[in-house]
Order: C-alpha cells, then sequence, then structure tokens
C-alpha cells in the first residue's frame, strides 16, 4: 500500500530569517543536503557540493530552479553546457537530462515545482 506523502516544513527554520549559506557547512568529498520543504506540491532543498562532487546525468519529471548561493558548479541541459556562479539562477525543465559538476566547492537552493 502506498503511503501518502506528508507536508513537511522545517520547523527549526520557521518563521525565522536565516542566511541560507549557513544551513550546512561542506564535508570534504560530500554533498551535503538538507531538506527545507517538502510537500505534494513541490520541494526546496539547500545542498553543499565539495570541489569535484558531482550529480550524474538524470532527468525528472518536474521543472526545477537553482539558485547558486556560493562557488561555481558546470551544468549541463539537454547536452547544454552553462557555468554557473553565485548569484545566478538556472532553470531545468521538467524531463530534460541534466547533470552537475562542483568545479569548485558551492552552495545551491533547488527548488522543485510538482504542479
Amino acid at each position: 500500500m502506498e503511503q501518502e506523502k506528508k507536508d513537511v516544513v522545517s520547523e527549526s527554520l520557521a518563521a525565522k530569517a536565516i542566511a541560507l549559506s549557513g544551513l550546512a557547512n561542506y564535508q570534504e568529498g560530500s554533498v551535503v543536503s538538507r531538506t527545507i520543504i517538502d510537500k505534494k506540491s513541490g520541494t526546496v532543498t539547500f545542498f553543499a557540493f565539495d570541489k569535484g562532487q558531482k550529480l550524474s546525468e538524470h532527468t525528472a519529471p518536474f521543472d526545477a530552479l537553482v539558485c547558486m548561493l556560493e562557488g561555481k558548479a558546470d551544468i549541463s541541459i539537454s547536452g547544454k553546457p552553462v557555468t554557473a556562479k553565485a548569484g545566478d539562477m538556472i532553470i531545468m525543465p521538467a524531463n530534460q537530462p541534466h547533470a552537475l559538476s562542483a568545479t569548485e566547492r558551492f552552495k545551491m537552493l533547488l527548488i522543485m515545482i510538482r504542479s
């Protein structure tokens, strides 16, 4: 039996002004993620990538918005390379293959819209 997805908002972050870059620290040789909001309509997730870390090419059935907070990454969307740096945003359209590579340490916010 399939469980229904529960709406989740990180209680420790609710109703506060928070410095986004401080949500998690870099970890050597790792990708760190922290879910901020997880609802039926979409998710907001914070990521910190150490230099050299990657997400291999994959697709998602939903549009996603990447907001770069620190550092720099190479992102490929449907084979088109994009270099993104702090302050940039990138829209990754639904069903288009994409991949990320940390050319240096970077932090990003990923907002995925499901409906």
